[in-house]
């Protein structure tokens, strides 16, 4: 092999987003504090600041122009790597969503729910792999990844066999298509994390890390359960030294603490704490 071919290989494996020998960059979903964003975005950043974030995934901008959130981001050193959107905004403007991820800086836009009335049934998921296909190719030609988060509903067995998911997994192009995976909605949909990843490695690019009661039953297609079942990371029923080791195996670009529980501010750094505690 030629040196000029063994440089950017060298330079590729040095990268830590893709570094096989470490967990992937841990991030924070800005959701998790979205009362404090809500009423003050300055100082709801300050407080990601502190807890030493520098990676962020943001879900709206909290009554700010995209410009002004991004001049917000980058006067707390925070870089945004993703973004998600609502499946309706997607729906009613692609290039207004594609404007506003690149005033963000963001490279990938995420779906995280899909209205239906219903169950998630085949004819739907046919449907919904033809829309992000073609909401993929016209991202991707802006240079921006299309990803979906499963959120439940995904996984709920069809009379003829299979899942919604195995549909969606089958008829999006991987091309245009990655997913991002949730592991509480995984959990709670009665699904093993680790065997999904493992089944489809260069389909994921990203996890939503959160905990799951102990004791708080799975199995559940919804979408939503009590808030009580949020608890801080490493105190409740997921298993997150597999799941890591997993995201490792498979290069998992990043991860992103979201937190949903009735005390975000206080629980996100002891959840930090625990998944940084997590060796390889």
């Amino acid at each position: 092999m030629k040196l000029q071919h063994i440089v950017p290989l060298l330079l590729l494996c040095s990268s830590p987003v893709f570094a096989a020998d470490a967990n992937p960059p841990l991030g924070l979903q800005l959701e998790s504090f979205k009362i404090r964003l809500g009423a003050d975005v300055p100082s709801g950043l300050d407080i990601v600041k502190a807890d030493g974030f520098t990676i962020i995934e943001t879900a709206g901008t909290y009554k700010m122009t995209p410009e002004q959130f991004r001049a917000q981001l980058d006067a707390h050193g925070l870089k945004a790597v993703s973004t998600h959107f609502g499946y309706d905004e997607l729906k009613a403007d692609l290039p207004k969503v594609i404007a506003s991820a690149k005033t963000l800086g963001s490279k990938n836009v995420i779906v995280a729910y899909i209205p239906h009335k219903g169950a998630f049934d085949a004819d739907f998921a046919h449907k919904t792999a033809e829309q992000f296909n073609a909401w993929g190719k016209e991202l991707e030609a802006a240079g921006i990844r299309f990803l979906y988060h499963p959120h439940g509903q995904e996984f709920r067995p069809l009379p003829e066999g299979g899942t919604g998911f195995d549909v969606l997994m089958a008829e999006t192009d991987p091309r245009y298509v990655s997913y991002e995976m949730d592991v509480f909605w995984i959990a709670i949909a009665g699904q093993d994390p680790v065997a999904l990843l493992d089944r489809y490695p260069t389909r994921w690019k990203m996890l939503h890390l959160k905990d799951l009661k102990k004791g708080a039953p799975t199995g559940d297609f919804e979408g939503h359960t009590s808030i009580d079942n949020f608890v801080t990371i490493g105190t409740g029923q997921i298993s997150f030294p597999p799941i890591l080791a997993e995201a490792r195996k498979i290069g998992i670009e990043y991860s992103f603490i979201e937190d949903e529980s009735t005390d975000p501010v206080g629980n996100v750094p002891p959840s930090q704490a625990f998944l940084n505690s997590i060796k390889p």
